[in-house]
């Protein structure tokens, strides 16, 4: 029955194993006439439309609403509460403004809503030509159902997983999902059942491309059940993984939340004894001054920051978090095609009558030449000539060159190396090969692994030039030419010797021959051309990497980052490509194909992902199972890739990065997108994620003592029967307005000289080490010593009212902090540097005027928050005169000393 063979409706079936005969049989369909009106009704009630179901997302509201879900949050929420239930109900209504504040900046920090399913199902969305009660017709692929006989002609999309029963030619590019780098060609016999789907090449899969040639196919899988409907189903496994940025900051929050409900607790208890409203005031004060409530801001604009400074160095960043966690890579797993490589298949070696050529430039722009030591003067090899004459003439590939160096080929990426290495030779070779008119040809088909072409000659006779694989066409010649064009005897064996060194290199290798004909031959089959061929040599091409890619994988190396290369293409040319860019060493790393991974238990595979350097002929599956391995050892992931077939690896990754030119699919799937496809920008993208993670770090070290020694001032009056030295409202002042202010301009400080010259971080780094946890205790108590000197001396001086005491204290802890900025940014050092002359660290001054500008915002504000009638009733603070302020800043002179002592044990520009 139908029902049992079709896939998604019953066992999975190899259908590439099954002849033709079987398939038609299988699923009940005539080639001829294909199904019937009533068979299709029936198949699309059983089986739905070929299409992949979009992911719902939560309402806007719900999403908002999520933002609350935070362990600091909470606190605040009930402090804001207690405040309403004691009837003070401007506190109430600025603490919850301060906690919404909080939620509108994380709903809007949100990346946009996962779209890589609705992407995929754009990817798969075209229309198809069929038989249908025998007739050709057009439909929309959505409307195919298993069994349906599918026509395909060159420049068609693949609507659906087809079992292929005819071909004429048919080449397919499945690069998308495959990583194949050239297009796959395809004949009908059936494969042994344990062939890789890269190899499968009596099937045609959704979403490829139909690069020349035609097919009929019958429809084996549709929706969900195809191939990339499996990537879909990979894909939204809710495999929604936090970045580590969020999983360090919910583990922070969550011991951060515990501190604060003891230290609260503790104060509550202590003032019971005395008043139950000032106990309440005092344990509302403490959670509200132990909170760091601007630090969700600063995180998101330091982030934000990042992102700006990636997308000027061609990454754009999709998700926030992901800035920070690229800084924080282990290892990288590139794709090759297209990533590393150009994606533009480029002829670099050529043998002819038994000589070797190297061919310069990469990419189809005709920018080289052809050497021998030093450039070659074409007229004085003939043989070279004719070989690359063969190559031009034997060929059904055209290259068209578009606007801004935009480039398509039309046909074989093999074939359009062939006519980039013939216009490196001469621009003139073209031109008098177009004198040879085309009489007759015979088509590349799998079986005879050659094509063949007829041409006339302008003496008025006839020559054919062949190109095939080396077995093919050495078995039809029986002379070959030397270095001058002579007739020699022909040396099979130094031919193959030569064909296994050039794809040793991974080059694919394509032979070349010709034979000379009458005028009176005007037609070409393969019995004139069985026999009597002169072989003329060997052309090797390869997709070649990037030169800057290779060198941003040797920076990336120097800065302790592991690369690794996972691809689907062969296991030979990747190990090639591996070994030209550093990424496999003479005796570092190992390759492996994806049928060793399938026959290892978890924890070899784990080993293997460790050991390897190159993980070739992968599926999908497999890359998402390597990323998994890594991250099971402790790695943090980076994943590049631009097909379909990299897209769940992409979203498991704790970092994926897709690229510009690459299929929407993997871009909705990653974090982050390299706008210049080019691996190199990895390397800056890296940089300036370190950067962030250095800044994240100083504006924790920056605001945490505030809030420690607002802590420690409640609790400590609290214990001793004192009145609050400084009262909830205010501490919001100084937690979210001035901490903002003071804080922010940590986020633009630049790199540090020596940032890629330091290894990775400790993964399992928490944000507060134990240095950063004597530093902040250390300035606290400082801060502590401050506000509550201040505010007891006032007391006790002829200025003594209560409201002055709380804002000269205040006044006292904004100088203090002011001096601590200073010895943690880059300002003073820039500014040295700068008039100094260390060229090194001059660059370093971009972050000084925003540095300067936050002190400058930061003392506005506090003289507003002091001389402002308005601000003084809303706050319960009182203006001072000029002696005060002296006051204060004398006091606040100590904290330089502090400073340069925590600095000692604790550099604030270590941790990059």
């Amino acid at each position: 029955m139908v029902e049992t063979k079709v896939s998604g409706a019953g066992p999975a079936v190899a259908w590439h194993t099954l002849a033709v005969t079987e398939v038609l049989a299988d699923l009940q369909v005539s080639p001829e006439a294909g199904l019937t009106a009533a068979a299709i009704g029936e198949r699309r009630q059983r089986y739905g439309e070929n299409s992949l179901p979009e992911k719902k997302e939560l309402p806007a509201i719900l999403k908002f609403l999520q933002q609350f879900n935070q362990p600091l949050l909470y606190i605040l929420i009930s402090a804001g509460a207690i405040k309403a239930f004691l009837g003070e109900w401007t506190n109430a209504t600025v603490i919850w403004g301060v906690t919404t504040t909080n939620a509108i900046i994380s709903y809007f920090q949100e990346s946009r809503a996962e779209s890589a399913i609705a992407a995929l199902s754009q990817s798969v969305v075209t229309t198809a030509t069929v038989m249908r009660d025998g007739d050709k017709k057009q439909i929309p692929s959505v409307e195919l159902v298993p069994g349906d006989v599918v026509l395909l002609a060159s420049g068609d999309k693949v609507p659906a997983d087809l079992r292929l029963i005819a071909v004429r030619d048919l080449q397919i590019d499945e690069s998308g999902l495959t990583g194949e780098s050239v297009a796959v060609e395809k004949y009908v016999p059936p494969l042994e059942p344990e062939t890789p789907l890269a190899e499968r090449e009596n099937m045609a899969y959704a979403g490829g491309f139909v690069t020349f040639g035609q097919g009929t196919g019958v429809v084996v899988a549709i929706g969900q059940e195809t191939e990339t409907g499996k990537i879909s189903r990979l894909m939204n496994r809710g495999l929604d993984l936090t970045t580590p940025l969020t999983r360090k900051f919910n583990q922070f929050s969550q011991n951060w939340l515990f501190f604060v409900m003891f230290a609260a607790t503790l104060t509550f208890a202590v003032g019971l004894n005395r008043n139950f409203k000032e106990a309440l005031e005092a344990a509302v004060a403490l959670s509200v001054g132990a909170i760091p409530e601007g630090l969700p801001a600063v995180i998101t604009v330091t982030l934000s920051v990042g992102v700006a400074r990636m997308a000027a160095r061609n990454a754009i960043v999709r998700k926030l978090p992901a800035v920070e966690t690229l800084g924080g890579a282990t290892v990288i797993c590139s794709d090759k095609t297209g990533t590393l490589t150009q994606n533009q298949m480029t002829v670099q070696q050529i043998w002819a009558g038994g000589e070797a050529y190297e061919v310069t430039g990469g990419g189809y722009e005709p920018n080289g030449e052809i050497l021998q030591e030093k450039a070659i003067v074409l007229a004085e090899h003939p043989t070279l000539k004719a070989c690359l004459q063969s190559g031009l003439l034997c060929n059904d590939t055209k290259i068209e060159f578009g606007d801004k160096g935009k480039v398509k080929v039309i046909g074989d990426p093999t074939e359009a190396a062939l006519l980039v290495s013939a216009r490196k030779a001469s621009p003139f070779l073209e031109t008098e090969a177009q004198k040879q008119k085309r009489l007759d040809g015979i088509p590349f088909e799998s079986e005879f692994q050659y094509m063949a072409t007829l041409h006339q000659t302008e003496g008025g006779g006839a020559i054919a030039y062949l190109k095939g694989s080396a077995e093919a066409v050495l078995q039809r010649c029986s002379q070959g030419w030397d270095r001058l064009g002579q007739v020699v005897e022909l040396d099979r064996a130094a031919i193959l010797a030569e064909v296994d060194a050039l794809a040793e290199k991974g080059l694919r290798v394509l032979a070349f021959a010709q034979k000379t004909f009458p005028a009176t031959q005007t037609t070409l089959d393969r019995s004139d051309i069985g026999e009597g061929c002169v072989f003329l040599g060997l052309q090797g091409a390869i997709d070649p990497p990037r030169p800057e890619a290779i060198a941003a994988v040797r920076a990336c190396q120097q800065a302790g980052v592991q690369v690794k290369m996972i691809t689907g293409d062969h296991v030979v040319t990747a190990t090639a490509i591996a070994k030209r860019m550093g990424i496999r060493k003479s005796r570092q790393g190992e390759s492996y194909t994806g049928a060793e991974l399938t026959t290892m238990t978890p924890e070899q595979l784990q080993a293997a992902a460790k050991k390897g350097s190159v993980f070739a002929r992968v599926a999908p599956e497999q890359k998402l199972r390597l990323v998994e391995a890594l991250q099971a050892q402790g790695e943090i992931v980076a994943m590049t890739g631009d097909g379909v077939n990299d897209a769940p690896a992409l979203k498991q990754a704790d970092i994926g990065i897709a690229m510009g030119s690459g299929t929407e699919v993997a871009k909705e799937a990653a974090d982050a997108i390299l706008t210049d496809d080019n691996f190199a920008s990895m390397e800056a993208a890296i940089e300036e994620g370190r950067s962030v993670y250095k800044n994240l770090i100083k504006a924790i070290c920056f605001i945490l003592p505030v809030n420690g020694g607002e802590s420690m001032t409640i609790l400590i009056s609290t214990l001793l029967g004192r009145e609050l030295p400084i009262l909830s409202l205010q501490i919001l002042w100084l937690n979210m307005l001035n901490s903002i202010a003071m804080t922010l301009p940590l986020s633009l400080e630049p790199s540090s000289p020596d940032v890629m010259r330091q290894p990775p971080r400790n993964v399992n780094e928490p944000f507060l080490t134990p240095n950063r946890i004597k530093r902040i205790l250390a300035v606290s108590l400082y801060n502590w010593t401050l506000i509550f000197g201040m505010f007891e001396w006032v007391r006790q001086s002829e200025w003594g009212t209560i409201e002055l005491a709380r804002t000269m204290a205040i006044q006292a802890l904004v100088m203090g902090r002011i001096f601590y900025l200073l010895s943690i940014s880059q300002l003073l050092p820039s500014l040295l540097a700068r008039f100094g002359g260390n060229p090194e660290d001059s660059g370093r001054t971009a972050g000084a005027p925003a540095v300067l500008g936050g002190i400058v915002l930061a003392v506005v504000l506090q003289i507003i928050f002091s001389n402002s009638e308005f601000i003084n009733r809303l706050f319960k603070t009182a203006p001072m005169s000029l002696d005060q302020w002296l006051v204060c800043f004398l006091v606040s002179l100590p904290m330089i000393a502090v400073a340069a002592s925590v600095n000692r044990f604790d550099p604030p520009g270590r941790s990059a």
